[in-house]
């Protein structure tokens, strides 16, 4: 498959709105999965059989005793629709990136057929990072924020 064709597909799937496309056939596997603004294209290369190598011997090392990390708190979508970070284009944004949040602050408004749904983090903590940008369509079960 050459350049020109991946293109085509990449331009197809913003046509149709797909957030994923697979193709398989004897000699290729293309898997089109797109996250943001940007398809991205994964292209596994052939499998071969590598001869075998002699491993060398571990040598220990002195490794720091890493922190147990900390469990990552997502906000997922209720709902699958259009996701809206302030209530109007020229409004402020809910929250941003640091906000302290509880249970009861709005985090985003969901546009759902022609309806606007105001998200609430029904969680308390400090938004880490939003993983969604203003005006992409989400899916219900997405995660949308991450809360420290």
């Amino acid at each position: 498959m050459d350049f020109e064709e991946i293109r085509n597909l990449a331009k197809l799937m913003e046509e149709c709105n797909l957030t994923e496309v697979k193709i398989e056939s004897d000699n290729n596997h293309i898997y089109f999965r797109r996250g943001g603004d940007q398809p991205q294209v994964v292209i596994p290369a052939p499998v071969a059989a590598a001869p075998a190598v002699a491993a060398a011997p571990a040598i220990p090392a002195a490794a720091p005793a890493a922190a147990p990390a900390a469990p990552v708190e997502t906000i997922d979508s209720p709902l699958v629709g259009t996701f809206y970070k302030a209530a109007s284009p020229d409004a402020a944004p809910f929250v941003q990136v640091g906000d302290r949040v509880n249970s009861d602050t709005t985090l985003c408004i969901i546009e759902a057929m022609k309806v606007m749904n105001e998200v609430k983090a029904e969680k308390s903590g400090v938004i880490k990072e939003i993983l969604v940008e203003n005006g992409q369509p989400v899916e219900f079960g997405q995660p949308m924020f991450v809360l420290e």
